[in-house]
């Protein structure tokens, strides 16, 4: 068995500017009728009790493993926790939590923040809903693991190195969710395979009622489903894949920007360029001209360059 550990990261000004960085990471098995949280662990902005809770700045992803508990914030009401559950704490949302005192549990956490953690966390999860029962996914138990023994070993660049992992493991959460959430709906089992339509016919023009066909529901039906799961409409959402597939053919080749446009379905350059700028608020030719300055410039360049794109 894991002993315990816990550790809370001293973050530097550079980590800060890189807009993603872990303050805390950890482990620990709590015994059954023991005192919850140990009050002599854990720094002064981290302690709580039941009785008033907590309020945190930054994102948390708490993984039981063991035991059982409760759980309880400001968007939601008491829930038991059982093993094989996350659960994410959000920046200024009030919460309380404690295992049982009967059973005890095991946790597992990460503390995050920046400013892509805010971006990706507030567009893939809901602080309404901040379960995400795993089971006891070998996955997400190497996620932590790998956490857990990059900070024990505190080699240099490890914040840059957990950053990265922690972002693996809110892809991971994420993958989790939708395949509940499809488990759970039938429609999003017939949205999923149009998604899988749409990413591979990136070149083609699709017709969606054509496509909608496919499924035993109307195309208004199959339209309010796919815009229900997606937050988009299924024309917008397969342009949007186009314009993605654009700029990492911009990022990554040679071809000028018209046959850019044909291996992405715009037979009009003018559409082209125009739905590009729309999203993403440059033209294809001005962020050609970007990458060329940037390919002489430094790698954090290269991620920032990335994480506007990102934001279109």
């Amino acid at each position: 068995m894991m002993n315990n550990f816990r550790k809370y990261l001293h973050i530097r000004d550079i980590d800060r500017k890189l807009g993603f960085y872990v303050t805390t990471v950890g482990h620990t098995k709590i015994d059954k009728h023991t005192q919850y949280p140990d009050v002599s662990q854990h720094p002064a902005d981290h302690l709580f009790s039941w009785n008033k809770g907590r309020i945190l700045d930054g994102y948390y992803i708490v993984f039981i493993t063991g035991g059982c508990g409760v759980f309880e914030s400001a968007n939601t009401p008491p829930q038991t926790i059982e093993p094989g559950t996350c659960f994410l704490l959000f920046p200024a949302t009030w919460h309380r939590y404690k295992p049982d005192p009967a059973f005890g549990w095991e946790e597992y956490w990460v503390g995050f923040n920046g400013s892509y953690p805010q971006h990706v966390m507030s567009r893939l999860f809901n602080p309404d809903s901040p379960f995400i029962h795993t089971g006891l996914s070998k996955d997400v138990m190497a996620a932590f693991t790998q956490l857990l023994g990059t900070v024990s070993q505190a080699q240099l660049g490890h914040q840059q190195i957990i950053s990265g992992i922690t972002l693996q493991l809110i892809g991971l959460l994420n993958r989790i969710k939708l395949t509940e959430k499809t488990d759970n709906d039938p429609e999003s089992i017939w949205v999923s395979k149009a998604i899988l339509t749409l990413q591979s016919e990136l070149a083609h023009p699709i017709r969606m009622e054509d496509l909608a066909a496919d499924f035993p529901i109307s195309y208004s039906k199959f339209r309010k489903s796919f815009k229900r799961i997606t937050g988009k409409s299924p024309n917008q959402y397969h342009l949007d894949l186009r314009l993605d597939k654009a700029t990492e053919l911009l990022r990554t080749t040679d071809l000028t920007i018209t046959e850019i446009g044909y291996h992405t379905g715009f037979d009009s350059p003018f559409y082209f360029s125009r739905s590009f700028k729309k999203k993403f608020g440059v033209s294809p030719k001005m962020l050609r001209s970007i990458i060329v300055l940037i390919a002489v410039g430094s790698t954090i360049s290269v991620c920032w360059l990335s994480f506007v794109m990102s934001t279109g």
